[in-house]
């Protein structure tokens, strides 16, 4: 049982008795609670639905969105993550419940665990790269480099100069046409890529900013330490030298999503005409 579960049961006695039943509903099927709506979580414990609500602020929330979302956070954390729960033997339906709950709890402990203030200096760094006009390279080799790819696909739409890159050669070349204000932003998995780790190098010798997502205490997490660099840990249990690194690239993926979503609220609203307009221009390319 979580410490959040725990606190509710030691709790009960103390509750009036309408509360308890939701209390005890809560307890039961701590997962269902976390998804039903304030209506039928009323019926099934069978109060109303202020009662629900009294219920969430007793405990120590401001109310039953707050709780919920605190909730699934909570149950979640149990879950062992796939790689180290999927058998030989489970049956399809077996694996994708693992998969998709483990996939789940993974990005809970990030949205948990992230460290807020390095997200927004990353937000700065590059929201100023992109009003200057200056260089933002996007680098990963192996699985990091479709996150990479994705990575650019999503910024040049905010109309930066970005790019990206995977090959070994090519990152060195670019990283050695940088310089102070150009920002490169470095996905890795295991953050020992000895390819990544040569064109930061090169890139922090040229004065670039470095923007780093991976696993803290590795070689490559090291280099970002130092202002004006960034690191973004992303760390995680997964088995990635036996199975491909799924959860990894979720968890990069959805840090690509935050970073793009703070830069364009950075940029602000002259990207509102250009985004428009590349939506009309797009729906050429749709069959009506």
């Amino acid at each position: 049982m979580s410490a959040l579960l725990d606190r509710i049961k030691a709790a009960l006695p103390a509750l009036p008795p309408a509360e308890q039943r939701v209390a005890k509903l809560l307890l039961i099927e701590p997962r269902t609670f976390a998804t039903l709506p304030v209506s039928e979580l009323a019926d099934r414990a069978q109060v109303s639905k202020p009662t629900v609500v009294r219920f969430c602020r007793s405990v120590g929330y401001d109310g039953l969105a707050d709780f919920k979302l605190k909730l699934a956070g909570s149950v979640n954390e149990g879950v062992p993550f796939v790689h180290r729960a999927v058998d030989a033997d489970d049956k399809p339906s077996d694996v994708l419940v693992k998969v998709v709950d483990n996939a789940v709890a993974a990005l809970l402990h990030y949205r948990n665990d992230a460290n807020a203030p390095a997200t927004g200096r990353a937000i700065e760094r590059l929201a100023q790269a992109g009003q200057d006009g200056r260089r933002i390279e996007f680098w990963g080799v192996g699985n990091s480099g479709i996150v990479a790819q994705d990575a650019h696909h999503k910024f040049f739409r905010l109309g930066v100069h970005s790019s990206w890159c995977s090959d070994g050669h090519v990152l060195l070349m670019s990283a050695s046409m940088l310089g102070p204000g150009d920002c490169a932003v470095l996905f890795s998995n295991s953050g020992r890529s000895r390819d990544l780790i040569d064109a930061a190098e090169v890139a922090r010798k040229k004065g670039a900013s470095l923007i780093v997502l991976t696993a803290s205490g590795s070689p490559l997490a090291q280099m970002a330490q130092a202002a004006p660099h960034v690191l973004l840990a992303l760390d995680h249990p997964e088995d990635f030298e036996r199975y491909s690194p799924m959860v990894s690239r979720l968890l990069q993926l959805i840090a690509v999503d935050v970073l793009t979503t703070g830069v364009a609220l950075q940029l602000g609203e002259r990207l509102r005409p250009m985004l428009a307009e590349i939506k009309r221009n797009l729906r050429s390319k749709r069959y009506v």
